[in-house]
């Protein structure tokens, strides 16, 4: 099937090649907000801003993908730390807690929008000075939102998950059945089965 990914995230593009989808790759350069009522409303409304820019490029005849993801700690972002110090800062905070990882999509495709926001649990073991500052030193946690990558070394530090392996890695899968059926997008009966996609565990 053809669609477009609003997102140059190569984990997300890497996410839908995984479910047999080769999407064209037009970047959004919209304004992303920074902050929000809530989470869960910041994360919507960045995802509708990034797939309006692109459909005022490209159109859509072809579905229109776009995504925003962040990592939330009793309702507190935590970005992408950019420094070391950020990074162990935001890891202690992490260390021995449950936090949400929440992604908002919007689906463009011939005059219809549909929208969803997915929110993942995972739950980080109690860390050590020495592991987390072993882990800083990779260089890993900085450009990562929560200064941690599931899909990398940090699975380590992760005991257990609730929701969606693929929303913490930055893009939730099984969403989109859903998603292009109620589009038309394609028959339900070519689409990849994405059951593997609801077991256990930044984008």
């Amino acid at each position: 099937m053809e669609l477009i990914l609003a997102s140059g995230s190569p984990r997300r593009l890497e996410l839908l090649r995984q479910i047999g989808v080769e999407p064209k790759v037009v970047v959004s350069h919209s304004e992303e907000e920074k902050t929000a009522v809530s989470p869960a409303a910041l994360v919507q409304d960045n995802a509708l801003a990034k797939g309006r820019d692109v459909v005022q490029k490209v159109g859509d005849r072809v579905p229109v993908l776009a995504a925003d993801t962040v990592v939330a700690l009793e309702g507190h972002i935590l970005g992408k730390p950019g420094t070391p110090e950020k990074a162990r800062a935001m890891l202690h905070q992490l260390s021995g807690r449950t936090h949400q990882v929440l992604t908002g999509l919007a689906l463009f495709y011939r005059g219809k929008v549909w929208q969803h926001v997915e929110v993942t649990e995972v739950t980080f073991a109690r860390l050590t000075d020495r592991e987390i500052e072993q882990y800083t030193a990779t260089g890993e946690p900085l450009d990562k939102a929560g200064a941690y990558g599931i899909q990398g070394r940090a699975a380590l530090f992760i005991p257990s998950i609730r929701g969606s392996y693929s929303n913490v890695v930055g893009l939730p899968l099984a969403p989109l059945r859903t998603i292009f059926a109620e589009l038309d997008v394609t028959p339900n009966d070519t689409l990849p089965d994405t059951r593997n996609d609801t077991g256990g565990t930044a984008s």
